[in-house]
């Protein structure tokens, strides 16, 4: 009896020998190749619950592993000294499968003064932190993407008050001197907040202002403080503040973020889902 008189005899038997083969052999060297990663570190503005890296993570394809390692209340110096970038480190050396590694880093909020165990001296120890984050994701065989740090929506007289812009500014120094990518969300997302105004703004935060209660007093400082209650996660239930996002804004500078690496980062930008294109 020939098989050719049996086609469809014929097609499975090539449908379970492949099966077989894709089961039994080792993945190809084209499939390591396309493996790629993407991995988040910051603080609470980028982190799980309160932060828009999750919502980042959904805009890359399916095959991306995006992981986000971001800490609430953390800042450049405690992330570093409370272990969480050893765990970080862990995974950036072991590379395989991945053959293409991003690690964006956002630090800033935390770096400000009056945080004890937190602060850094934004003229010396930011920077050389930022730089020493740089220098050890290279080490690894990633690659580093500085962002700047997302703007908080507090605004004095109508004007919205950018009390991280210095931070800000002593991150694009160290992207330029270091040529490290940058992504500037915090010129980016202080453009956005002030042209929709403060009660546009207001429905960005982790809980809208009726649920909480009235909103604290529009100081420049006033969201900072609100991050006291960040240093370990989920001690407290969260509260109105000008700096921790909802869903909607997640989704919001997610999408910013996402349009900034578009501009900055063309090899991770073709890496982004194209049903939702970034504009």
């Amino acid at each position: 009896m020939r098989l050719t008189a049996f086609p469809r005899v014929r097609t499975v038997l090539a449908i379970v020998g492949g099966f077989v083969a894709s089961t039994l052999c080792p993945p190809t060297d084209a499939a390591v190749t396309n493996s790629v990663r993407v991995i988040l570190i910051g603080d609470s503005t980028v982190a799980a619950r309160n932060g828009y890296g999750d919502a980042l993570c959904g805009l890359f394809r399916p095959n991306v592993s995006c992981i986000n390692l971001a800490r609430n209340g953390r800042s450049s110096g405690s992330f570093r000294a409370e272990g969480w970038w050893d765990q970080a480190m862990l995974r950036l050396r072991a590379r395989e499968p991945y053959a293409t590694t991003w690690v964006l880093i956002q630090f800033g909020h935390n770096d400000q003064p009056g945080k004890p165990g937190r602060s850094t001296d934004l003229v010396t120890e930011y920077p050389m932190n930022l730089a020493r984050y740089v220098d050890e994701v290279r080490l690894a065989g990633a690659n580093p993407v500085l962002v700047t740090p997302l703007t908080r929506r507090v605004f004095r007289h109508g004007k919205l008050q950018n009390d991280l812009a210095p931070w800000a500014e002593a991150m694009r120094s160290v992207a330029e001197k270091n040529g490290t990518p940058l992504l500037d969300l915090n010129a980016d997302s202080a453009a956005a907040v002030s042209a929709m105004g403060p009660g546009e703004a207001d429905t960005l935060a982790e809980v809208p202002p009726h649920k909480s209660g009235p909103a604290p007093p529009a100081t420049p400082l006033s969201s900072a403080t609100a991050e006291t209650r960040d240093a370990t996660l989920g001690e407290t239930p969260p509260k109105f503040d000008y700096t921790h996002l909802g869903h909607k804004g997640a989704a919001f500078f997610a999408r910013i973020v996402a349009r900034e690496i578009v501009h900055a980062v063309p090899a991770m930008a073709a890496h982004l889902t194209r049903d939702k294109p970034v504009r």
